[in-house]
């Protein structure tokens, strides 16, 4: 199977870029802050999932969904994030790359709602500090957590969630047309020799 063959169609350079998208208005780029305001705090409070981004020292990337109750990642009073984490797979990608490469990206969403809070900035990985214990969930505080000092933080226009209908009961697909995710583990099991019986 041949790649797609770009050629002469890539846009190598941000001034390329510029001259066909054009710039942002004074308030697109003013609607960033560097830090996590009253509003940022409510909304953080309000959301059971985001998704976390990192990357390692190679610059591969990975994005890793994170949800609980509403309101699971706590807010310090000096604005800093911290999101708990809970025991699962033990491939513990974010946690590596975070401690090569402190760059995180988050985005915050709130079921019903289209436009999403994004927060970058610099992370670092905690174990048996006290602050884990108000992270509680189900009796049991996590043992590790990761403490995120926001760097940029702003809310996103709506146009993605709207335009995919995302909350929109009525257009997601039957249940029976969706993809199996045991098939897709399994096929992906298969591609690296791996029988399952």
């Amino acid at each position: 199977m041949n790649k797609l063959d770009a050629g002469e169609h890539r846009v190598e350079s941000i001034e390329e870029l510029r001259e066909l998208v054009g710039n942002p208005h004074e308030a697109v780029i003013k609607k960033s802050i560097a830090l996590i305001d009253e509003q940022a705090r409510a909304y953080i409070q309000k959301s059971p999932m985001m998704f976390l981004s990192t990357s390692n020292e190679r610059g591969q990337c990975d994005v890793s969904p994170r949800g609980d109750e509403p309101g699971f990642v706590h807010v310090t009073e000096a604005g800093q994030l911290v999101i708990p984490d809970r025991p699962g797979n033990r491939r513990v990608d974010s946690l590596s790359n975070i401690l090569i490469n402190p760059h995180v990206g988050m985005l915050f969403i709130i079921p019903g709602m289209e436009e999403v809070l994004r927060v970058n900035g610099q992370a670092y990985v905690i174990q048996g500090h006290p602050i884990l214990e108000a992270l509680t969930f189900k009796g049991k505080a996590p043992a590790l957590g990761i403490v995120v000092d926001a760097e940029e933080c702003f809310i996103h226009c709506p146009r993605a969630l709207k335009q995919a209908g995302i909350w929109n009961q009525s257009s997601w697909p039957a249940k029976e047309q969706l993809p199996s995710s045991q098939d897709i583990f399994h096929a992906h099991l298969k591609i690296n020799g791996y029988n399952v019986n």
